[in-house]
């Protein structure tokens, strides 16, 4: 989340067929080179007229929107926070990565929820009953308390003082191709491929990522 205007589209970790079958190549191309695109192409025209804010990050945007011109507050907020939360999504799966949480992680997990399958069943809870578009979040407090929350549209959990350290995208273009309505049995197969470690790096970084 380093980069700076004008931000790029950043490319896939991996091949667009690496996710099948849990995830199909055609909607993932969909999902990352239409509506992610249009995310950053609509952030970049909101950013462009306004020089001062071309030397921030991505993250400094949307930790600061209190300091973000009001008459391009909503674009920065709902596309930056676009571009921010699909970057995330993509960056947390990977059918190769590490399958479980492990280590002190995995013991923060069991003190929180019992077990991997209960924060699991969280995460499923909290993405079907979203309502309309959204993301269900693996956060952290600032106490390093584990926590599941849902949120809509392209909210991110930075205002509310959380740390992002997983997400699942439940608006229908992340699943709706393969799965129809069958939001249950996207999030049954999500969570296959989910990549601990780059959850488990993300809780114990020193900086919000």
């Amino acid at each position: 989340m380093e980069e700076k205007y004008p931000y790029p589209l950043v490319p896939l970790p991996y091949a667009y067929d690496a996710l099948e079958p849990h995830i199909d190549l055609e909607t993932l191309h969909f999902h990352h080179d239409k509506h992610l695109k249009t995310y950053v192409e609509n952030l970049n025209k909101a950013i462009e007229p306004y020089p001062d804010l071309h030397n921030k990050t991505l993250l400094s945007l949307l930790l600061n929107l209190d300091k973000v011109p009001d008459e391009i507050k909503t674009p920065v907020k709902n596309n930056g926070g676009g571009v921010y939360n699909h970057q995330l999504y993509f960056e947390s799966m990977n059918p190769s990565g590490k399958k479980e949480p492990g280590g002190a992680f995995l013991g923060r997990v069991n003190h929180k929820f019992g077990n991997v399958d209960n924060l699991k069943a969280e995460l499923k809870s909290k993405g079907l009953s979203q309502f309309g578009s959204g993301y269900a979040w693996l956060v952290a407090t600032q106490d390093d308390e584990l926590m599941v929350v849902n949120l809509p549209n392209q909210e991110t959990p930075l205002p509310l003082n959380l740390k992002p350290l997983l997400l699942v995208d439940v608006w229908e273009h992340a699943y709706y191709l393969k799965y129809q309505n069958r939001r249950a049995g996207y999030l049954d197969n999500w969570m296959s491929l989910i990549n601990w470690q780059v959850v488990e790096d993300r809780y114990y970084s020193n900086e919000i990522r």
